[in-house]
């Protein structure tokens, strides 16, 4: 599925937290692609814009909006 696919689909999705469900549960299952997810979470105002979680320190305990950081 690619970017303009997935967005239309998610127009059909009048919930906004399932819209975001729907995506992640697409990507952990290999059905969309790391960046189609990429590309739809910023359009969407999904991507955490904080920094990267991998490369905070241990003390820092944000969260992300998906398990996988962004980098911008």
């Amino acid at each position: 599925m690619n970017k303009e696919e997935m967005s239309w689909l998610l127009q059909t999705i009048n919930d906004p937290e399932r819209a975001k469900r729907f995506v992640l549960a697409q990507y952990e299952r290999g059905r969309i692609s790391f960046q189609v997810m990429a590309d739809v979470a910023p359009e969407r105002n999904w991507a955490n814009r904080k920094p990267n979680r991998f490369l905070t320190t241990a003390t820092d305990h944000s969260t992300t909006e998906f398990p996988i950081a962004f980098a911008w």
